[in-house]
């Protein structure tokens, strides 16, 4: 499973995990918001993250930090596991620029899980 299929199927459940799981589009250009796949149902993002961010029982800054958010949902925060994640979402800038490329990362993420049916605080919405 992809990197960002770990991310939407933490967050999700197992009814996102059968969506980015498939043969379908790229965990980075998924395309399912008008096919009826994974965003039939809106899903509370924040209070999730914040729920695994409390049971961590450590200060992970997930609404701002892709670190933070992977370490939140238990998934590798390594920069090779970044590296994959960027490749993923057609990060075209350099990777080994990590401070540019998170920022990025954390942005993407934030936008595909909207566009998945991830409801999110109003000052995250890009």
């Amino acid at each position: 499973m992809s990197i960002f299929g770990k991310i939407m199927g933490a967050i999700f459940g197992t009814k996102a995990d059968a969506a980015p799981a498939g043969t379908g589009p790229a965990p980075g250009t998924t395309t399912t918001a008008g096919s009826g796949a994974a965003p039939a149902s809106s899903v509370e993002v924040a209070p999730i993250l914040d729920a695994a961010v409390k049971a961590k029982g450590e200060k992970l800054e997930w609404r701002t930090s892709i670190v933070d958010l992977m370490k939140a949902l238990d998934i590798d925060s390594s920069l090779t596991a970044r590296k994959e994640l960027a490749k993923e979402l057609n990060y075209t800038g350099d990777t080994n620029d990590s401070a540019t490329m998170n920022i990025w990362l954390h942005k993407q993420v934030i936008v595909k899980l909207a566009a998945n049916g991830g409801k999110l605080p109003d000052d995250m919405k890009h």
